[in-house]
C-alpha cells in the first residue's frame, strides 16, 4: 500500500483543509459485498480508504492486509487500531456490513470522531435488545419473547401464538428466520436453529419467537444527521415474504405506495432510530405494512447489503457510498435526490443445496431490455447453502426503466433466460 500521499485506492490524494490527506478505515467481513463500492466512491473522492477486516492478526500478515483484527475481541482490536491510527490521522471509522458496527463505534468513540453510542449500535444488532426498546419507544413491533436454546421445545412450542416466526438474536440477512404454524413446525424450526447457530459457536443460544406479521414488506435507506432522518429511497419488494423462510429477491425503487403511507414508513422509521439512539450515519430498515400501518421489523446501522446500491443514484450520478463518506468526512452533499429513472434489483435465490457446476443464459438475461446487467458472484465447484442456514446469493441482475412496473418486468424475465446446473454434494466415506 503507498504511503504519503498514495492511497490505498491509487493515485494522488488531493489535501484538506488541514494540510493532510483524508482517510476513511472501513470495518468489514473479508468476505463482504461491500467493501469494493465503498473503495471506488472513495477514489472519485480523493479520499484514502483504508479496509479493517475481520481477521486474525496472522492470517492479515499472510494475506498482506495492513490492517486485519479480531473483531470478536473488541477490546484488543480497538487497542490495535487507535494504535495504528496515532500514525495515520482518521477521519472517519465506517462499518460497511453487520459484522463491523460495534467495533466502529468502539473505535470511532476512542478516537473523538462522530459515532453512535456504543449501546446504539448493539441495539441496532441485538434482536431481543431492539425490539424491547422500539416497544419501550411505542413503536409498533410484533409480539416478541425470548428463548433459550436449552429449553425445552415442545413445552415452549404450547406457550406460543401461532402463526410466529423464529429467529436468532444476532444473524442478519434472515438467516436462522423460520416461520412456524402449529407446534409440530415451531419444533422443527427450533432444531433447525439450534444446528445452525451450534455450527456457528458452542452454544446454548437465544432465540426470538415473534408473531408474524402479514403485509407488504419495504425497505428504506437513510442517513443520520444528528438525529434527524433523510429518507434516500424506498425499496418495494414485490415477492410476498410470507415463509416458511424469508429469501428476499426483487427491490425496486422508486416505490408504488401511496405518498400518505410512504410518510407513515419514514416516521416510523425515524421514531424507531430514535428509541434506539441510533444519531448518525446510513441506516437499512425493513418493514411491514397492512391496513394497521407500518410495522418496524428492524433497523440496521449501515447501509443496504450486497450489491444492491448499485440501483441507486443521487443528484449528478453520486452513489450511495459517496454519500456516506461525504457525510463522515463533512464533505457537502449536493443532493440525496435519486436520478432518473426506476431502478431495481433481483437478489438471485438459491435454489437447492449443492456444488455450482455451471451457469447458464447470462448474455440472454443481459439481452432483455432494461436490464443494465447479471453479476454472478457464487464460484463454480463451491458449495451453495440455501436459506435459512445460507447467507449468500447466486448474484445479482439490475434493471432501470421508466416505471417499477417496468423494471420489475424486466428483473422477472431476465431471471427466467437463467440456468444453473448444480450438483448434489456426495459425503465422504471413510474406507477401514
Amino acid at each position: 500500500m503507498g504511503r504519503d500521499g498514495v492511497g490505498y485506492n491509487g493515485g494522488m490524494r488531493m489535501l484538506d483543509e488541514n494540510g493532510r490527506f483524508r482517510r476513511v478505515l472501513l470495518l468489514a467481513n473479508p468476505r463482504s459485498y461491500r467493501v469494493q463500492p465503498f473503495l471506488d466512491a472513495a477514489e472519485r473522492l480523493d479520499i484514502e480508504a483504508i479496509p479493517v477486516f475481520d481477521l486474525p492478526q496472522k492470517l492479515a500478515e499472510n494475506w498482506h492486509v495492513e490492517l486485519g483484527v479480531d473483531f470478536n475481541e473488541p477490546d484488543t482490536a480497538t487497542a490495535q487500531i487507535v494504535a495504528w491510527a496515532q500514525h495515520h490521522p482518521v477521519d472517519a471509522v465506517l462499518a460497511v456490513d453487520d459484522t463491523g458496527t460495534l467495533l466502529a463505534a468502539r473505535v470511532s468513540q476512542a478516537l473523538g470522531l462522530p459515532h453512535n453510542d456504543v449501546e446504539a449500535a448493539l441495539a441496532a444488532r441485538d434482536k431481543h435488545l431492539m425490539r424491547r426498546l422500539l416497544q419501550k419507544g411505542g413503536v409498533s413491533v410484533p409480539q416478541f419473547q425470548l428463548f433459550s436454546t436449552t429449553d425445552d421445545p415442545q413445552q415452549v412450542a404450547r406457550q406460543v401464538v401461532y402463526p410466529c416466526v423464529v429467529k436468532p438474536t444476532m444473524l442478519s440477512g434472515s438467516r436462522g428466520v423460520i416461520r412456524a404454524d402449529d407446534e409440530a413446525t415451531f419444533v422443527s424450526a427450533v432444531s433447525r436453529l439450534t444446528r445452525l447457530l451450534d455450527q456457528i459457536e458452542s452454544g446454548p443460544h437465544p432465540y426470538l419467537v415473534e408473531s408474524f406479521i402479514p403485509g407488504f414488506e419495504v425497505a428504506l435507506e437513510g442517513l443520520l444527521e444528528n438525529g434527524r432522518l433523510t429518507v434516500l429511497a424506498l425499496f418495494d419488494k414485490p415477492d410476498p415474504l410470507d415463509g416458511p423462510y424469508f429469501e428476499e429477491t426483487i427491490y425496486v425503487t422508486p416505490s408504488r405506495l401511496p405518498q400518505p403511507i410512504q410518510n407513515a414508513i419514514a416516521d416510523c422509521t425515524a421514531k424507531a432510530c430514535a428509541a434506539l439512539g441510533l444519531r448518525v450515519g446510513p441506516i437499512h430498515a425493513e418493514l411491514r405494512v397492512n391496513e394497521h400501518g407500518p410495522w418496524l421489523i428492524e433497523v440496521a446501522g449501515r447501509s443496504i447489503g450486497g450489491l444492491c446500491s448499485r440501483t441507486l443514484r443521487f443528484g449528478s450520478r453520486a452513489s450511495l457510498e459517496e454519500l456516506i463518506l461525504r457525510q463522515a468526512c463533512g464533505l457537502e452533499i449536493e443532493s440525496t435526490r435519486l436520478t432518473g429513472k426506476a431502478g431495481g434489483v433481483m437478489m438471485i435465490p438459491i435454489p437447492q443445496a449443492g456444488l455450482l457446476k455451471a451457469v447458464h443464459g447470462c448474455a440472454e438475461a443481459e439481452s432483455v431490455p432494461l436490464i443494465e446487467s447479471v453479476e454472478i458472484t457464487a464460484r463454480l465447484n463451491y458449495p451453495l447453502v440455501p436459506l435459512p442456514e445460507g447467507d449468500a446469493y447466486l448474484g445479482f441482475i439490475f434493471a432501470r426503466g421508466n416505471t417499477p412496473e417496468a423494471v420489475e418486468a424486466a428483473l422477472r424475465t431476465a431471471h427466467s433466460k437463467l440456468h444453473f446446473d448444480i450438483a448434489p454434494i456426495i459425503p465422504l466415506t471413510l474406507v477401514t
